[in-house]
């Protein structure tokens, strides 16, 4: 399965390998079934004796190939001597763009469950995280937690009781929106639509206008370790940067180094990696300055692919941010803890962002609750025992435009492939409708070579809807199996068509004039009033295909 050694996965890769899936007993599967994961395998580990402290780092857009153990060009000593003294996960899913990462973070259920399938929520939506759907800080104050979150939300805020400090945090410093100037704090919904945006608490931060926000954010988390009794009370944080995500933007002395760099917004990308890099080995000193280090865990994540077009990388995966290509999905993830009991080694452990919350909770010494997609993945990540997890959804969107050549006939009556979806089985993966962008973006594309070159690199195709890839053969996605093995790609189509019953339709409601920053004072926030009564929760829009084609340029 997709959790075996590299040497199998290697090994497979010279002689492609499509009976894995037999071996293993998935075709046997009842289909229809509403749970095919096991938890036998991930049985919850031996606790700490007290609940550890949670530090989370997520970083904004940091694509496969932006780290330096996997990168040829950046350079992380940091991140990869954490990383290299901890568990590397290198079989980590998290979602394609940022608000469905996070919304599935923070609650450990898919967005089909949470109705934010669909894009992201933009500043002007009346829109939010359902506010019936519990939180992990939620979970972690019940359980005696100090919770802190420092850094981009990105979950909407129409509403005060949207905010992260309703939402389970005891404290907030961070923006709101999805992309901010790295020093005003000046963030753009469109040309004239513009307002500050950093908040402490519930009130803007006008005086920390002008501090590097990588900078701000790890002083903020210093902050907080140097006030707070690591013997007294855990403490969970989660540092939620807004690096690497544009504009490009970071203090000279980090540009520097990569001067030689012959494409610019690569230099500038990685100044703001080493920015990062820098930005962790404070936190990380602090933790063992002030007592935490031996009963902290700290997990790093980013929240989806790198942006090629913007200086990230995700080479040599197929796709790039936004797509469900593994160069949208496909996440750097790292745990480095003293309380690991088996450190220094790479998992295989298929994970996705969702196991968070319930592995978290666990750890914390509570059980997690009903009705989460994600599972309790400690002992894979601590023991190297086998992950609980034997599929991911990756998304169902039915918002998206459709493709003209995609149809329920072409899914064999199973599954309309027209509608955007994408599945992940064991060593198998299926995508339907459309992918997003399918090329394969090597590191050394320079923004400013001439068209005529840029598409000597494009990949092109018959039009299809349907794609199936052995994943664990063929990480790069170059192989669709769909016409070798329609069997799988039968099996595959009832997951989908599963998952389609229980899901809830799409929030994506339209943008509301009230929330710019003009009638708030010059800042985005809350606009609706507080007694205002929450928008239908389950509204579905009609797709606005001119302003998403706009906003996708």
């Amino acid at each position: 399965c997709a959790q075996r050694g590299s040497s199998g996965a290697l090994s497979a890769f010279t002689g492609l390998s499509v009976v894995s899936l037999l071996s293993l007993g998935y075709l046997s599967w009842d289909w229809t079934r509403p749970n095919q994961l096991e938890n036998e395998a991930g049985g919850a580990a031996t606790q700490p004796q007290r609940p550890p402290h949670v530090v989370f780092i997520m970083t904004d857009d940091q694509g496969y190939n932006d780290i330096g153990y996997h990168s040829g060009d950046i350079r992380t000593p940091t991140l990869d001597r954490l990383a290299a003294e901890g568990v590397k996960l290198e079989n980590y899913y998290t979602q394609p763009i940022c608000t469905p990462s996070r919304s599935q973070f923070i609650t450990g259920r898919y967005q089909i469950h949470t109705g934010l399938q669909h894009s992201i929520i933009h500043p002007r939506q009346p829109n939010c995280l359902p506010l019936d759907v519990p939180t992990l800080p939620q979970r972690l104050q019940e359980l005696g937690y100090s919770t802190h979150m420092v850094g981009k939300w990105h979950l909407g805020f129409y509403k005060r009781d949207c905010l992260p400090t309703r939402r389970g945090f005891h404290t907030y410093l961070g923006s709101l929106t999805g992309s901010v100037d790295y020093y005003t704090y000046h963030s753009c919904d469109g040309p004239g639509v513009c307002g500050y945006d950093l908040r402490e608490g519930e009130k803007v931060a006008w005086s920390q206008a002008g501090k590097y926000s990588t900078h701000l954010y790890t002083q903020r988390v210093r902050k907080i370790l140097a006030s707070h009794d690591p013997a007294a009370q855990p403490l969970f944080i989660f540092l939620s940067f807004q690096a690497v995500h544009t504009p490009l933007q970071s203090p000279r002395s980090y540009v520097y180094p990569y001067r030689q760099m012959g494409n610019v917004e690569r230099r500038k990308y990685a100044a703001m990696v080493a920015a990062v890099d820098e930005a962790v080995h404070n936190v990380t000193y602090a933790l063992r300055k002030y007592g935490y280090y031996r009963n902290t865990v700290l997990i790093f994540s980013t929240d989806n692919g790198g942006q090629p077009l913007f200086g990230g990388s995700n080479w040599p995966l197929r796709g790039r941010k936004g797509t469900y290509w593994e160069g949208g999905i496909r996440g750097v993830g790292f745990v480095h803890s003293p309380l690991l009991r088996r450190k220094r080694r790479v998992s295989r452990a298929l994970l996705h962002v969702t196991d968070w919350y319930p592995t978290l909770v666990r750890l914390a010494g509570g059980n997690a609750s009903e009705g989460l997609d994600g599972h309790d993945a400690w002992a894979a990540i601590s023991e190297g025992r086998e992950s609980p997890r034997l599929e991911i959804l990756h998304n169902i969107d039915p918002l998206q435009k459709r493709v003209r050549h995609g149809s329920l006939r072409r899914g064999w009556g199973i599954w309309d492939t027209a509608v955007q979806a994408a599945v992940r089985v064991g060593d198998w993966k299926l995508l339907t409708g459309d992918p997003g962008y399918g090329d394969w973006t090597p590191p050394q594309t320079l923004p400013s070579f001439p068209g005529a070159w840029w598409d000597l690199e494009r990949y092109t195709q018959t039009r299809k809807s349907l794609w199936l890839f052995n994943v664990t053969a063929d990480p790069y996605e170059r192989n669709d199996l769909s016409a070798v093995r329609p069997d799988v790609a039968k099996q595959l189509l009832a997951r989908l068509a599963y998952y389609n019953r229980t899901s809830v339709p799409v929030r994506y409601p339209t943008e509301d004039p009230r929330a710019e920053p003009r009638f708030n004072g010059g800042a985005w926030g809350p606009w609706a009033a507080d007694e205002e009564a929450e928008l239908e929760p389950r509204r579905k829009v009609p797709h606005k295909k001119g302003k998403a084609k706009k906003r996708k340029q």
